[in-house]
């Protein structure tokens, strides 16, 4: 069921926001199936949008040396890497990734057995903002510095963003984090996150880290279409056989109205870090804020009939 109230955020993000007439709703679409982890997005991201780096030192968990989203890491690619002996992980699916052999397929090998099953996967994800149709950072924002643009997608003004950070915890992917460096990095304090970029779209252009990817893990487009895109491709994987393949964001009945960036993923959301029930945090304040009108009111009434009834 549509609810009605502001704070739950529109289902036709442009027209609520006040456009007349807007264009198609633009987002990504991330085929996870295809991501080679080379970063580019994440380069194109930087570039472009002068995002400053972060060090470039691993992890020592994996071959990433980012970790997650946050102010200087607008688009973040994950690296999960799967055995097919590791505890609460499904059997890895030959996808044509880098494999390595274990004693086992050594072995089934020296007894002329089937040696073609890979021993481990890697999973890798290009992570993003959501952009999400119910934005609780948008309902939060004190000085109107997050803003929803024409194209449905939400941006960070960084001239009116005064740093108080609401946006921060009001974010249910955690995506939006507060600059905090590195020396002489511009707009420090100030509330950072992907745009979509923006300035692209107004020229025409698509966003940079889609124009980077190589293998189109990275999606551009009308959203209608790029949703009905990816049902065809889960459909095609489940052909092959790969089963666990499903998208995560792409319904408009869930808990933030869908997502303007939603993926396909080969496992589970929270293998890549991801919420697998994500809620606008900001949901359920009109209830809030009706309840707490009704007990100020109840005591006002209980305040005035006993001062009444105290002047008798």
């Amino acid at each position: 069921m549509t609810r009605t109230n502001s704070l739950y955020g529109p289902l036709d993000p442009a027209r609520d926001a006040g456009y007349v007439d807007p264009p198609p709703r633009k987002g990504f679409f991330t085929d996870t199936s295809i991501c080679i982890g080379c970063k580019a997005c994440e380069v194109a991201c930087k570039e472009w949008n002068e995002v400053p780096d972060q060090g470039f030192d691993l992890l020592g968990s994996s071959y990433d040396n980012t970790g997650a989203l946050g102010a200087n890491s607008w688009r973040h690619v994950a690296f999960v890497e799967q055995g097919s002996g590791s505890t609460g992980t499904r059997a890895p699916v030959d996808l044509g990734m880098p494999t390595v052999r274990g004693e086992q397929e050594d072995a089934a090998e020296a007894a002329g057995g089937d040696s073609d099953k890979p021993d481990f996967r890697w999973l890798m994800s290009s992570d993003v903002c959501k952009h999400c149709t119910h934005a609780a950072c948008l309902d939060v924002c004190p000085t109107g510095s997050l803003f929803r643009t024409e194209f449905g997608t939400v941006v960070v003004q960084d001239d009116i963003c005064n740093g108080c950070g609401y946006c921060v915890p009001a974010c249910p992917y955690g995506v939006i984090e507060r600059r905090k460096g590195p020396s002489g990095a511009k707009n420090v304090g100030i509330a950072q996150k992907c745009t979509l970029c923006y300035d692209r779209l107004g020229a025409g252009q698509e966003p940079a880290c889609a124009k980077a990817c190589p293998t189109d893990s990275i999606q551009f487009g009308d959203l209608d279409e790029l949703r009905g895109r990816a049902q065809e491709r889960v459909a095609a994987l489940h052909e092959r056989g790969v089963s666990s393949a499903r998208l995560y964001g792409h319904d408009p009945q869930d808990g933030v109205g869908g997502a303007g960036a939603f993926f396909l993923l080969l496992d589970e959301p929270e293998v890549y870090g991801l919420p697998p029930d994500p809620i606008v945090t900001t949901r359920d304040l009109p209830s809030m804020y009706r309840r707490a009108g009704v007990a100020a009111g109840a005591l006002l009434a209980g305040a005035a009939a006993a001062f009444l009834g105290g002047r008798r």
